[in-house]
This record gives structure tokens, sequence and C-alpha cells, in this order.
């Protein structure tokens, strides 16, 4: 019977078996240790018969092997105990030399990402590594609790579409039987449709954006944690989003927090309700205290994203922090404008640790409103098969909603402390990468 690694603490004094991969060897002579790792850690083991050990001549990391011992007390070993006595039997031999070198850490400068994301099948055997998407699961694992305590219903939309949801050239497009198919920027359209269904909705789900970037915020491929919420408006759609993100830090810390040290992860510092600033006043305090002045622009610059997280981390008493009186020059057809300045859209953008992980707005859900908007704000035809489903969702009665669209692995990469938002990604893809 298997044991797991995890229990070999409360099994001292018992014979148990563990199953897993060859992590490392070191054989000194009189006493030889192997590391074994299964899916809840890594085990120390005492190989100390010559024939035992003889079977693992030319193996290499990797190897599946059963071992059976005796559990030991030993407060330096991994979990406070090891395996004495070990018989081995091996299960899968690897006689080829390791591609990397996975019982150390690995490289994450920006010149060793390539060789990082080359060797990933194996690399992410490393268990540091493995902390990376462990956060990242529990993120999601943390988002759907919340999500569904709050009385909202999960959904799985299409990714093939006939129009792009965002507007503007940035889509994959495709043969589909004759016609032109767009992979989805967003769940964007059908998420405000399943308002008129189920009021509360939210969706984890891939996203394709054509963006010829090579950033470290930027990927063709990522996941979007997307929600959409009726009968809301402005300040209670923030307040919720506050109160997702978090519970979620809270519940990665407190699940991960120890193995996040080996990352120099902080905890992040968090107001209940996020700081909301206007975008020109981040505009006129980015001015005052350096020296360029971004004021006349409609979006913000990278740079002014780092400088007011650490601004309202200083000053506000947060490391996350909501932009918003967004002009409604850079708003999408979709959105709303605000009642009391049609200058400015009713839109947040919450930036955390530096860099945009959501887009919060309300959406235009009066039908005559929306027709228009998308005729002159995306050029949109009404009677386009993109667009007639969506419209009659209005057409038909949708309430005042709004939502947003998280990126997951830029959230991941923010709390974890990586650089590059590929880092974060299991199989990143970008410009550049379609394998592995």
């Amino acid at each position: 019977m298997r044991t797991l690694i995890q229990e070999i603490p409360a099994q001292v004094g018992q014979t148990v078996t563990i199953q897993g991969w060859l992590h490392k060897k070191r054989l000194m002579g009189g006493k030889n240790f192997i590391t074994l790792r299964d899916r809840t850690g890594l085990a120390q083991t005492l190989v100390d018969n010559k024939d035992e050990l003889e079977k693992l001549r030319g193996l290499q990391t990797g190897t599946v092997l059963a071992l059976t011992g005796t559990v030991v007390a030993d407060e330096r070993a991994p979990g406070g105990a090891e395996l004495h006595g070990v018989t081995v039997e091996v299960l899968v031999p690897v006689t080829d030399d390791p591609i990397i070198e996975i019982d150390k850490p690995l490289g994450h400068d920006s010149e060793n990402l390539e060789t990082l994301f080359d060797t990933r099948v194996v690399g992410l055997r490393n268990p540091r590594e493995q902390t990376i998407f462990k956060v990242q699961a529990k993120v999601l694992e943390s988002a759907r609790q919340h999500f569904i305590e709050n009385g909202f219903t999960e959904m799985n939309t299409p990714k093939l579409l006939a129009e792009a949801t965002e507007g503007g050239a940035e889509v994959f497009s495709l043969d589909y039987f004759g016609k032109t198919a767009t992979l989805a920027q967003s769940a964007q359209f059908y998420k405000q449709m399943m308002v008129g269904v189920f009021e509360r909705v939210f969706e984890t789900n891939p996203t394709y954006r054509a963006e010829p970037s090579a950033t470290t915020r930027h990927m063709t491929e990522y996941i979007t944690i997307d929600a959409e919420m009726g009968f809301i408006e402005f300040d209670d759609l923030l307040t919720f989003t506050s109160g997702l993100v978090n519970h979620i830090i809270n519940t990665v810390f407190e699940t991960y927090g120890d193995q996040l040290k080996q990352w120099n992860a902080q905890k992040p510092l968090l107001t209940e309700e996020f700081p909301r600033i206007p975008m020109a006043e981040v505009h006129r305090l980015y001015a005052e205290n350096n020296a360029v002045d971004y004021s006349a622009e409609d979006d913000l610059r990278p740079d002014e994203e780092r400088w007011i997280c650490e601004y309202a981390k200083k000053n506000l008493g947060s490391e996350a922090v909501f932009v918003t009186e967004w002009p409604v020059s850079s708003m999408k057809f979709y959105h709303r404008k605000n009642a009391d300045d049609p200058t400015l859209a009713d839109r947040s953008d919450l930036l955390f640790r530096g860099i945009e992980i959501a887009t919060v707005p309300m959406r235009e859900n009066r039908y005559d409103v929306l027709v228009e908007q998308l005729k002159t704000i995306a050029g949109g035809d009404p009677n386009h098969p993109g667009f007639k489903n969506y419209l009659q969702a209005f057409q038909f009665g949708l309430p005042a909603h709004g939502g947003f669209g998280m990126g997951l692995e830029r959230l991941t990469q923010k709390i974890v402390g990586l650089n590059n938002v590929k880092e974060a990604t299991l199989f990143p893809r970008d410009i550049n990468r379609l394998t592995p």
C-alpha cells in the first residue's frame, strides 16, 4: 500500500512504501541518501545496503521508484522524518542525462528565460517552480469560491466568434468552413447576455490577443477571470472587486505562505476598500514628482502605473488602487458614459503592484444608446451576425450591470514577485513561441 510523502512524519517506527520520482542522489560511501518526490513533497531516504544501491546504478533523475523502509524521526530531514533500511524497486528507469538540474533553484534572470521555457516539461518538476502554479490554482479556487458564495453562476462560452468582441485589428482570424471567424478576445458579449439570465455570472477562460508585443506584460494567449453583475452601480462594483482580491490574497497566503518564502514573496499590503484615484489626479501627482508630464494622454503609461502603486502603498496603505474617471476617448462602445460628466466613462482600471490586472467598468444597458455607440465608436453594423444576437439581450431588457476581466497570470506574477508574466504561465505563448 502506497504512503504519500506528507504522511510519513505521522508514521514514525512503521514500515511504509513510498512511490515517486528520483529527485536527487547523494552517494557518500557509508551513507547514501536518495531524495524521492511525489505530489505532496520530498522525502529523504537512507540506502545502506549495497545490493539495493546497485539497483540505482546508471539511473538518472526522473526514474520512477518504490522505496520501502522504516520511518525514523530526524529534524534535519524534509518534514522531520526519513526512511531507513530502504529496499528499492525500479518502476520506470531513466538513463538519459538530465536536460536541467531540478534539485536546485532554476534561473529566472531575463537572459535565462528562453532556456527556462524550452526545458519547461522537466523544469516544472522543481518544487520551487511548482509553487508558482499551486498558487495560481489556489487563486482560481478561491475566486470561484467567492463568486459562488455571492450568488454567481459559472458558465463556459464559445471561443470561436463571428466578430471581434473588442473591435480593432488585434485578433486572430481563421477560416471557418468558408466564413471568417476570430478567436475570442474575451467573454464580453456572452457574460453580458447572461446577466439577462442569471444576473451574476463568472467564467475562467482562455483569451487571445494578436498583439505584436514583446514585453514583460503581454502574451498572445492567457487566462482571464471574467465576471458580470446585474442590478449594481459603479461604487458597489468596485467594492465587490476589492473584496474578491482580498479574499484571494488571504487564501493564498494562508495556504502557501511558507512555500512563498522560497520566492521571498511578501503578503501584499491591502485595504478593505482599495483607494480610488481619478486618472487626471494620477497624471498630476506623477508630473509633480517626476520630470515627465503625461496629462495630455487618455491612458496611463507603464511608469505611471508603477509609480502610483508605490504612492498608494506609502501614502494610502494599499498596493492595489483603482484609477477612475477615464475619458470617453478611450472607452469601448459597450461602456457607459458618466451621467454627470459625459466626457468621462464609468470605468476603472485596477492596478496591483505596478501593473493593471483588471478593467472594471459599468456597461451601457440602454438599447438605443448602445446601438448608437456601436456605430459611432466601433464602426459596427448592428445587423452583423457578430452583434445581432448580442444586441437582442438589450432589446429585450437588461438592467444596469458591470463587471471585469482579471488577468490570472498577471495576478499570480505579482503575488509571487516575478518579473515577467510568462514566468507565471505553464507554457507561454507570445509572438515568438508556440512550443512546448
